[in-house]
């Protein structure tokens, strides 16, 4: 921060009775909830909204089943006008990579096409994507963009990885580790231009992004509903354009397997669908008590503030430190250095969020990329800024001692 410079604090937001937003969570008030990115939380109306609806199906489970089809054809038509798309193009599974999973097992084998991801893909979404190559008897090319590129420098270290020998391409729509975007639309029009699939995960965007359709060109695209939408968790959207809808399948058969896409999807045998059927009665939630557009206003000014705040809570006790620049910032999530020797991989960095939620009552994400560590702060309507004080006066003087210990035991 700059001398001088004016720094506003954003106002918590509140129910409209005035109690703090978080009233509206079971969330345990003893913990500090600083990582909504990783699994969301949902809000009390949707939780009674799902028992309730669980308790319908074991009341009348024969009457219940042979309904389901049509329930869930209902919500994925409400999630579509939530997400500004067509329903007929929008089926609902249980997360992201499990929509990445039914492409991968539509796409016929493609000998000498390759698959582009890049390295701040998510890890199981490329897993897929590497499994995917070993089927086809193919390789994986991996795009390195530097965290600080800008849209340019990232669309050019993508398509520096593509020619005539690709021919999928699987890019983040906001990326999980660096919480940043990656330029899909332009990818997208290049893609279709050449003939080239592409999948986009975006599993970060539903509710972070007002539309995270528009305007962008793809095969298909998966976002988790669980995550920023605080629906029930297991409870996502794949949409499909073009003719690799004709090939897109439930990972299981039911008694839909016949019927095209996406009405196959709302077949699913004797799956507990009621996380897909409360979904908008979380999304309606927080429309009808804040407004999406008031939210992710906050959600923005709250992970600037709060980055901000915990950078220089570091930097009291070590070199200087700033809000990491990842070129293409995405609303509500920020990142933040870790002291030198913590987070220098996957692994470390989950031991880290393990150890924090434990030893100092914090959930936070801790996260990894190209060997060094990271906060990664993503809030949601119940946090406020007291909660990155706290991390800031309180926790950060321990993830510092850690720290030493770690350069120390090294």
């Amino acid at each position: 921060m700059n001398e001088g410079e004016i720094v506003t604090v954003p106002r918590p937001l509140t129910l409209p009775d005035g109690r703090p937003a978080l009233a509206a969570w079971t969330l345990d008030p003893d913990l500090r909830h600083l990582n909504h990115g990783s699994f969301g939380a949902v809000p009390r109306v949707a939780q009674e909204r799902q028992n309730a609806l669980r308790a319908e199906m074991e009341r009348a489970p024969v009457a219940w089943f042979p309904s389901l089809p049509g329930r869930i054809a209902a919500a994925r038509a409400a999630v579509a006008g939530r997400l500004r798309t067509d329903a007929k193009d929008l089926a609902l599974v249980p997360n992201a990579s499990a929509g990445a999973s039914v492409v991968y097992a539509a796409l016929a084998a493609r000998p000498g096409g390759d698959i582009v991801v890049t390295d701040h893909g998510y890890g199981a979404v490329t897993m897929g994507a590497e499994r995917l190559a070993r089927r086809w008897g193919t390789g994986v090319r991996t795009a390195r963009v530097p965290l600080a590129a800008d849209a340019e420098q990232a669309y050019r270290a993508v398509m520096a990885q593509v020619d005539n020998g690709v021919a999928l391409i699987v890019l983040d729509q906001i990326t999980s580790a660096t919480a940043r975007l990656m330029p899909v639309e332009r990818v997208g029009t290049e893609a279709a231009r050449r003939g080239i699939t592409l999948l986009v995960d975006g599993a970060h965007a539903p509710g972070l992004l007002a539309a995270p359709l528009d305007g962008l060109v793809c095969d298909a695209w998966v976002g988790n509903l669980h995550k920023w939408g605080c629906a029930p968790r297991g409870t996502a959207a794949l949409v499909a354009h073009g003719p690799l809808r004709a090939d897109l399948h439930p990972l299981i058969d039911s008694w839909g397997a016949a019927e095209p896409f996406p009405d196959r999807f709302d077949h699913q045998g004797t799956l507990d669908a009621t996380g897909f059927l409360a979904a908008p009665t979380a999304l309606d939630f927080i429309d009808d008590t804040w407004g999406w557009d008031t939210v992710r206003r906050y959600l923005d000014e709250l992970a600037d503030h709060g980055a901000r705040v915990v950078a220089e809570a570091f930097a009291r006790t070590g070199p200087p430190a700033d809000p990491v620049d990842v070129g293409m910032p995405v609303p509500g999530m920020r990142l933040v250095r870790l002291p030198e020797g913590l987070g220098t991989s996957r692994v470390a960095a989950d031991a880290l969020r393990d150890r924090a939620t434990a030893e100092l009552g914090v959930e936070a994400a801790f996260t990894s990329f190209d060997g060094l560590g990271y906060l990664r702060l993503s809030a949601h309507v119940y946090n406020t800024p007291e909660d990155y004080g706290h991390f800031a006066e309180t926790c950060v003087p321990v993830v510092e001692k850690w720290a030493r210990e770690a350069r120390e035991q090294s």
